[in-house]
């Protein structure tokens, strides 16, 4: 079973940038579509922005004009970067990924990366 990992998250001062990423942990073939969600503590799982397989990505107007998803196919990694850090992108953040895995097509979320915005 493909499985999701995320990394990046950590500590970040508010005006500043982050990049996560996230990966399989096995060899897969293809990505095919890309998203990453965020939980702030005690809110509701919001979509933070997201990667289709054709067409344009789409942004969280919360976070419109200073995010950028994209992915690199060559080493199957999928990115957020974060640019203008605020105290309220404080969140643990979530990657799904889909495509074609050693066993055929896969989906996966991850468990999480948390990102603390503080001065």
């Amino acid at each position: 079973q493909v499985q999701v990992v995320e990394s990046g998250g950590g500590l970040a001062q508010p005006g500043g940038s982050l990049r996560l990423s996230c990966a399989a942990n096995t060899t897969i073939d293809t990505i095919t579509v890309m998203v990453w969600r965020r939980q702030a503590p005690g809110k509701s799982r919001e979509l933070v922005a997201s990667e289709p397989v054709s067409g344009r990505a789409h942004y969280a107007d919360s976070v419109n004009g200073r995010c950028t998803i994209f992915r690199d196919d060559k080493t199957k990694t999928g990115y957020l970067e974060l640019n203008s850090l605020k105290p309220e992108d404080t969140a643990v953040y979530y990657c799904f990924l889909s495509g074609r895995g050693p066993e055929g097509p896969f989906g996966s979320w991850g468990q999480g990366t948390q990102v603390t915005v503080s001065s």
